[in-house]
Formats: structure tokens, C-alpha cells, sequence
């Protein structure tokens, strides 16, 4: 904190905030009133360091060189994320990178669902819509990081195709009921994948952009944090995600120009790979325990109700 900011910050507590499942994040206070944020990318700290080891990790991503790759890229579009003050890569004192960051002080965009003033709700989830339309339309004819310029030559829902397969594979060993329908699942799969005609196109996404993962300041702004997913991508995976995960409020980020078939097809890969991540977060000794079980169990009944639209 000396080294970055000057002799006059004086840290007088550092408190662990709810970080996601693949790095940890605290909150440093100072004795003159400032706050940041520190992340930490410690792998024997990720509960998904099994499939960062083995390379199969796609959409989950890791790492500090996308956090910095993406601070940058948002910031460059005007698409507000909390600053980069500092980040560090060397290794010499500790076997991790770390960084520090802005901290913005507010609630998840969340805790607006209940707000008791509608016109406080229109506000904020029209300002989100409008965030997203915007980083929606920074477009390019290849998918990948920002950095990445090779064209590509397959269908970036090929990737999507293959992660839903493997994960369908470990929910199967799982939960009873996707165990004894795998094969069922695994045609709904293929046969919603068929629908899909190519396209070059691909907008900037967040990636997982859940209302956990947006935070509205005082000023009733929307930040994007978790931003190390974020890529050029079919913009039918981020809404259909935002869909089920904000719901009625879903109203305000809706597009429609988008492709329903592509909506269909990354809705199931959602569920199933949302099955499978709360599966192996209970496996693995993730703090709360109810909400990993939760997130299975209610992903798992998305997965197979799937199964009943191609009888």
C-alpha cells in the first residue's frame, strides 16, 4: 500500500469480502479514510484448479493477465469497471499475483430487486440495459480475448457444445435422475446445436454477468466486476444467461434481434453447466455448502424439464 499510494496510508483493517469461486478478495481500509480492493489469484485457493490443471477450463476463466487485458479494454469502451491502481506479477515475495482496485462503494445490483421505489429500479436496471447494449455492439468478425486477431475457423458454440458435453458427463456420475437420462439430454444437446446456422459476427461479453456480478455506487451507476470471462462472443450466451438470473427484471436488458435458436441452445448449456459447477463446488469444500447444494439441485430440474420439449 506504501510502495502504490505513499507513506500516508496506514492500513487499519483488511477484511475477506465474498469473492467468487476462483479468486479471493478483501477489503483494505486506511487510517485517512480510504478503502480498496485486493484480489488475489492463489490457485490452491480456486475450486476449479482441477480443470485449470488439466486445460479444461474454456468459459471459466483465470487469471490476472484477463483481469488486466479486460480492466483495460472495458475502460478503453467507457464500459465502467472499478480502476486498476496496481498489479502485481513478480512472484518474489508471495507464489500468486495480486492486485489493487478501486473500491466502489455500493450494493450488487441484486439488492435492487426488492428496492422499495420503482422509479430508483427503472433507473438503475435501464442504466445496466444501456451498459450492456453498448458493450454488446463493440463487435468483430472473430471471437476470442480482445487481444486475440487469428480468424477463427469453427463456431464459437462448438466450444460451448464440448463443455456442456463434459459437464453433463460429471453431473451424470452425480444426480440419479441426469444419470439415467444422459443419453436423452445428450441428443436434446446435439439436436439444439443443429438448429445453429454460422455466423462471423460476435459482440464483447461479460461472460457470466449474474446481478451479483454488477454494483451500483451512490450515484446509481452499474460497474462490472468478475470481468476475467469477459470476450468477443455470440451475445445470445450472455443473454441468455441474464435472463433466468435477473428474471422479471430481465424487461430492461432484453435484445431483440437475437438469434432463438442460439438462445435455446446456451439456456441448456447454462443449466448444465450450472449443475455441475454447484456439484463441484459441494465436492470441494466450498464455504457455503447450501448454496453450492441449491444451485445443483435447481439446475439440475432446468436440465432435465428440456428433456419434455423433444419427446
Amino acid at each position: 500500500m506504501g510502495k502504490v499510494f505513499g507513506t500516508g496510508y496506514f492500513i487499519i483493517s483488511v477484511s475477506k469480502m465474498h469473492g467468487g469461486a476462483q479468486k479471493v478478495v478483501y477489503k483494505i481500509d486506511c487510517s485517512n479514510g480510504f478503502s480498496c480492493v485486493l484480489y488475489v489469484w492463489d490457485l490452491s485457493m480456486n475450486y476449479f484448479k482441477e480443470e485449470i490443471a488439466n486445460e479444461d477450463i474454456n468459459e471459466q476463466s483465470y487469471g490476472s493477465d484477463l483481469f488486466e487485458l479486460n480492466n483495460k479494454y472495458l475502460t478503453q469502451h467507457g464500459i465502467q469497471t472499478p480502476s486498476l491502481y496496481d498489479l502485481n506479477k513478480e512472484r518474489n515475495r508471495y507464489p500468486f499475483d495480486y492486485a489493487l482496485v478501486e473500491y466502489v462503494d455500493g450494493h450488487k445490483a441484486e439488492a435492487f430487486f426488492h428496492h422499495s421505489d420503482p422509479r430508483i429500479q427503472d433507473k438503475v436496471f435501464q442504466c445496466l440495459g444501456d451498459m450492456l447494449t453498448g458493450m454488446h455492439t463493440n463487435e468483430r468478425h472473430s471471437y476470442g480475448n480482445s487481444n486475440h486477431s487469428r480468424i477463427n475457423t469453427e463456431n464459437c458454440h462448438l466450444l460451448q457444445l464440448e463443455n456442456a458435453k463434459a459437464q453433463l458427463s460429471y453431473a451424470s456420475q452425480h444426480i440419479e435422475n441426469i444419470g439415467s437420462n444422459q443419453s436423452k439430454l445428450l441428443d436434446t444437446l446435439y439436436e439444439l446445436e443443429s438448429r445453429i446456422k454460422p455466423r462471423t459476427q460476435y459482440g464483447f461479453i461479460h461472460g457470466e454477468l449474474g446481478p451479483d456480478h454488477v454494483l451500483i455506487n451512490d450515484k446509481l451507476e452499474p460497474f462490472l466486476i468478475d470481468i476475467e470471462g469477459a470476450m468477443f462472443f455470440d451475445i445470445e450466451h450472455e443473454h441468455s444467461f441474464l435472463e433466468f438470473r435477473f428474471g422479471d427484471f430481465y424487461r430492461y436488458l432484453k435484445n431483440d434481434t437475437l438469434d432463438p435458436n442460439r438462445m435455446l441452445f446456451y439456456r441448456f448449456h447454462h443449466h448444465i453447466s450450472l449443475t455441475s459447477g454447484g456439484l463441484k463446488l459441494l465436492h470441494r469444500g466450498f464455504p457455503d455448502q447450501q448454496f453450492a447444494k441449491d444451485l445443483a439441485d435447481h439446475h439440475a430440474q432446468c436440465t432435465m424439464r428440456f428433456i419434455e420439449g423433444f419427446k
